[in-house]
């Protein structure tokens, strides 16, 4: 019996970990994979997991997986939400059509950074996550999560700010 509440909960969990790398922009196929390699590992190493970190421990398997993957496919895709473009469809269509530009160009340059500061940039702003919500799930000390996330900021400031003087 107690094994059935176990998977029931490694499936709850399995779930929000799913939920959370689509909310990434991970494609679906990918996200099923990196939630099948990161289940597959929470059951071989189940004995030496602390329980009240389940969750966040599951996420880090996931995303790992998924960059060890983009490493050997080359083939890492960084979505940013349209929500904001179906948000706002009754606007014209050249602000809908600037909006996609703009989310064109964060993508590309977040291409272009560390994946810590992606994955920083976008648990911090995208998904509006805490410092120690974000220190839970990456196992590090808020400091360097706030340290990470100021360069992070930078950096991608600093591409803007190229990307603008290369057009003129």
């Amino acid at each position: 019996m107690s094994n059935k509440i176990l998977l029931t909960e490694l499936n709850k969990e399995l779930n929000i970990v799913y939920r959370y790398l689509l909310s990434k922009g991970v494609p679906h196929l990918d996200a099923e994979d990196a939630v099948q390699e990161a289940a597959y590992k929470y059951l071989k190493y189940s004995d030496s997991i602390k329980t009240p970190y389940v969750r966040s421990w599951l996420i880090r398997v996931a995303l790992n997986y998924y960059y060890d993957q983009y490493r050997k496919n080359k083939k890492y895709i960084l979505n940013v939400d349209n929500m904001l473009i179906e948000e706002e469809s009754t606007e014209l269509p050249e602000l809908i059509l600037m909006m996609k530009e703009r989310i064109e160009e964060l993508n590309k340059h977040l291409l272009k950074l560390r994946p810590l500061y992606v994955e920083l940039i976008l648990l911090k702003y995208h998904s509006e996550l805490s410092y120690d919500e974000i220190a839970e799930i990456l196992g590090i000390s808020n400091s360097s999560i706030k340290t990470n996330l100021f360069r992070a900021r930078k950096k991608l400031l600093k591409l803007y700010k190229e990307g603008d003087y290369g057009r003129e």
